[in-house]
């Protein structure tokens, strides 16, 4: 099978693989081609504000400029997300004018969780005074139902119904694809906003989908009457009518197109069918998964009486096909996530039916009203399959059936896991690390952006607000403290995202407040994005003092970078510009000035100018610092100064030593503001490349493995930390399964990856993409597990997916944790871990790959030997 990274956006039919952000690309192309095909010159338009699980997908629009552009697709990234919906709002009014050099623009609105709170207000204007008929928008809202990379867990489903939306639910990478079209052009038929809610598992999830541009039929309602005027945006257009159209009209016609499409559709149904199920989105997929844990083919469902209904439009529920999965049956089970939103539409849909064909409708409880599928949190398939199998024991003419069912997997020991996690930290040379301590006797306030993990470092920094909320907590404090002054952190993201509003209420209050405007100059939290709308510190500085500011200073590692004279342009706000190593004076005397102050640090992110230096788009540095352990006493002053993971333990024969890991060292040198003698510089010298020999030299061939038959799915569990190649090997395994015409679904858990923290891709690979459900490797599943990372390994999460008779061969170099930076006597009870790891699997190999690697490297006239011992 012949490949190419470009099928995603290229190909017209076939398979390629994708993930689910790279669907939501290809969705805008492939809907201009739909158009075209129609005979319609429609374009695109892209607004809104990146935020995980929707965290690449502005680097997605970018790295497809060019096809974009092809298509007449405009990427706009928005300020913020209130503005982007405004301009979406925009993009269905342009036909309402003579000058428009298109029939229609169909929109894409996206945001997380919290991003939809903030545009409700455009979101509720736009919906209310509609779409254009060939047009049409989906509101993206990525979701984070277990707060992996938030500050809350979100459900977006009850935003959507407040503003009147319908909402789609994809749970595939596939779904989303399919559902894509459907949603816009529900959207057009409707003449609706339609709100399109993902999660994690299918944005984060690369798999092998259909690429077929006619794969998804649409069939437009034929017994909808349009009502006078039709449904779409129109001027002028009274509030009280675009009401009536929205609440009556629309709706109506949104359940029509929902009926004449089946987007909620019985997919498996039995001659004698008694219990149903109905789920939707990732949900579905987990019990989909449950039910194959339990041994429920398709011939055991129609023993046990079961009918399974797929709800992709959870919202508002569509009546006919409800009734008509109901119909016959004694009891339904919903099995959703958060609240049960489709649990009290069924209820409400089927009240009406007389007694006898009522079904019992559970959901979030049981018969007797006890807690079932809980409110918070998410779903597993091993609770799923625990409350399904509870259900059909309850039914006493099936007990020779439910008998031959395997049980679900166990909850695991209380005791499971190795003693240490991994902590999400500051990267190395972090920015951070200096800008966010603060003076002793004051105090700080946190907000939203990497800075945020300070709250659990020993920093004095404590509570948070939402975005663009930054220190207005203070005003509600001020008047009734006896703390005269406090610190607040804030991002230069965040500052031109909506932050500028927060400083000019702490102006307009008179309070005692220092804003340390963090400018790092990319959003690394999500990959290194520029920010958009980005000001220079100079325009900053002018802006500031425009707001009023009582007084302004300038800090950076690279003060003599400003041109002379920018203070005495400024002297409205005092500008005064020092080296960051005056930091902590700097803060002691703005904190005795009265009102608004402002502190702005400037430093490039970390991990960017990393970026930067290897593309050659920064100079590289000129200096090297290490450590002497013949000097080191191993105080650890290194690291409580820097607070920096480049500065990892060394186990000597005279006890623990200090060391700087140069391929995580970022040359901030913040290890070196102590009166540690040990420091050795080198100025002008380049790291050793270790070369393994000749490179035409001959290679030997390893020896080929038996492959067992795949029957089913084979699951491959690939824990480690964030930069140790996890996602890059899930990705080339997922690949390489896709080639061989397999089905193939990696799922990737990165959370705060980026920051030190733990990253694990799911990996699973079947003879067809149908045979596999769950995106999560599930409880006790995983026939393999290859540990880049010894800590995450043995954590409780990895060893609770290893199947009984799972093979795990994990890395045991030990990669210190976050407790290092400032506890030098920390331990790292790597024997633990490994017992650990021993006791929940059957075979385990333990290997120090760090070590292997360099060994295999020096061994150049060895290469045959090292290379056959790795494959046995």
């Amino acid at each position: 099978m012949r490949v190419s990274l470009d099928d995603k956006y290229s190909l017209t039919q076939g398979r390629a693989y994708l993930n689910g952000i790279e669907a939501l690309v290809r969705l805008l192309l492939v809907q201009r081609l739909r158009d075209q095909a129609a005979g319609l010159d429609t374009a695109g338009f892209v607004s809104g504000y990146r935020g995980s699980p929707l965290g690449g997908l502005d680097s997605a629009l970018w790295a497809a400029g060019e096809h974009l552009k092809r298509h007449h697709i405009h990427f706009q990234p928005g300020v913020n997300e209130e503005l982007a919906a405004t301009a979406l709002w925009g993009s269905q009014q342009l036909n309402l004018f003579p000058d428009a050099r298109h029939q229609g623009v169909f929109g894409l609105w996206y945001g997380k969780g919290p991003g939809l709170d903030r545009a409700m207000d455009p979101i509720k204007h736009a919906n209310n005074s509609g779409t254009s008929p060939h047009g049409g928008v989906l509101a993206v809202v990525g979701d984070d139902h277990m707060c992996k990379s938030s500050t809350l867990a979100f459900q977006s489903e009850p935003m959507f119904m407040a503003a009147g939306l319908p909402v789609l639910h994809p749970g595939s990478v596939q779904d989303v694809l399919d559902l894509g079209l459907h949603g816009w052009a529900l959207s057009r038929f409707a003449g609706c906003w339609v709100g399109f809610k993902t999660t994690p598992d299918n944005m984060d999830a690369n798999a092998s989908a259909d690429m077929d541009i006619d794969r998804v039929r649409i069939v437009l309602p034929e017994d909808f009457e349009f009502p006078d005027g039709g449904l779409h945006v129109r001027w002028p257009d009274a509030p009280v009518e675009q009401e009536a159209r929205l609440q009556i009209a629309k709706r109506a016609a949104v359940l029509a197109y929902a009926r004449a499409n089946r987007l909620n559709d019985v997919v498996l149904d039995s001659p004698a069918a008694r219990f149903g199920i109905a789920a939707t989105g990732k949900a579905w997929l987990d019990m989909r998964q449950a039910l194959a844990d339990l041994g429920i083919d398709d011939a055991c469902a129609h023993r046990l009486g079961l009918r399974l209904f797929r709800i992709t439009l959870p919202w508002p529920l569509e009546p006919e096909g409800v009734r008509a999965f109901a119909d016959g049956l004694e009891e339904i089970l919903v099995v959703e996530e958060k609240r049960g939103l489709i649990e009290e539409q069924l209820r409400d849909l089927l009240y009406d039916l007389p007694d006898g064909r009522r079904p019992r409708v559970l959901g979030k409880r049981d018969s007797q009203s006890q807690p079932l599928f809980s409110t918070a949190g998410e779903l597993s398939p091993a609770l799923i399959a625990g409350a399904i199998l509870a259900r059909l024991r309850q039914r006493a003419e099936l007990a020779d059936a439910v008998a031959q069912l395997r049980e679900p997997p166990p909850e695991p020991p209380a005791r499971l896991g190795g003693p240490l996690q991994r902590q999400p930290w500051f990267c190395s040379g972090c920015p951070h690390n200096t800008s966010t301590r603060v003076p002793e006797g004051s105090r700080a306030m946190a907000g939203i952006g990497c800075h945020y993990m300070v709250t659990w470092m020993d920093r004095d920094t404590e509570t948070f607000t939402q975005m663009g909320g930054e220190g207005a907590a203070w005003l509600g404090q001020a008047p009734f403290s006896d703390t005269n002054h406090v610190f607040q952190n804030i991002g230069d993201g965040t500052y031109f995202h909506s932050g500028i509003l927060a400083i000019r209420a702490a102006v307009a209050a008179g309070v005692n407040i220092t804003y340390k405007i963090l400018y790092n100059d990319a959003v690394a939290m999500t990959g290194g994005q520029h920010v958009d709308g980005s000001l220079t510190v100079e325009q900053l500085v002018q802006q500031l003092e425009g707001e009023g500011v009582q007084r302004i200073a300038l800090v950076s590692d690279e003060p003599d970078k400003y041109p002379r004279g920018l203070a005495e342009r400024h002297p409205g706000a005092g500008l005064s510009i020092h080296h960051r190593d005056r930091l902590e004076g700097v803060q002691c005397e703005l904190r005795e000035v009265s009102g608004t102050t402002v502190i702005i640090y400037d430093q490039v992110c970390a991990t960017e100018l990393r970026r930067r230096r290897k593309r050659g788009e920064a100079p590289v540095a000129e200096r090297r610092v290490f450590i002497n352990e013949r000097v080191c006493e191993g105080c650890g002053d290194c690291g409580v100064q820097s607070n920096c993971l480049a500065v990892v333990p060394v186990e000597t024969p005279l006890g623990r030593k200090r060391a700087i890991d140069q391929s995580a060292c970022n040359q901030d040198y913040s290890c070196l503001k102590g009166f540690c003698p040990s420091f050795v510089s080198v100025h002008g010298g380049k790291l050793k490349r270790i070369h393994s020999g000749d490179p035409g030299s001959d290679w030997p061939e390893l020896p080929q493995p038996s492959v067992p038959a795949l029957t089913g799915p084979f699951n491959v569990l690939l824990p480690g930390v964030g930069g140790m190649g996890v996602l890059t090997l899930g990705g080339i395994m997922g690949m390489a399964a896709h080639i061989e015409g397999r089905g193939s679904l990696v799922m990737t858990q990165t959370g705060l990856a980026q920051k030190f923290g733990a990253v694990t891709a799911h990996v699973r690979i079947a003879p067809s993409q149908q045979d596999i459900y769950a995106h999560s490797i599930p409880r006790a599943g995983a026939q393999l597990m290859l540990g880049a990372d010894l800590v995450v390994a043995s954590g409780r999460d990895s060893l609770a997916r290893l199947a009984p008779q799972a093979r795990v061969v994990v890395n045991s170099h030990e990669s210190p944790t976050a407790d290092f930076t400032h506890n030098p006597d920390a331990p790292f009870p790597g024997h633990a871990m490994e017992e650990a790891i021993e006791a929940a699997s059957a075979e385990t190999h333990f290997i120090d790959a760090a070590a292997l690697a360099t060994a295999i490297k020096l061994s150049a006239g060895k290469k045959r030997h090292a290379l056959v011992r790795l494959a046995d």
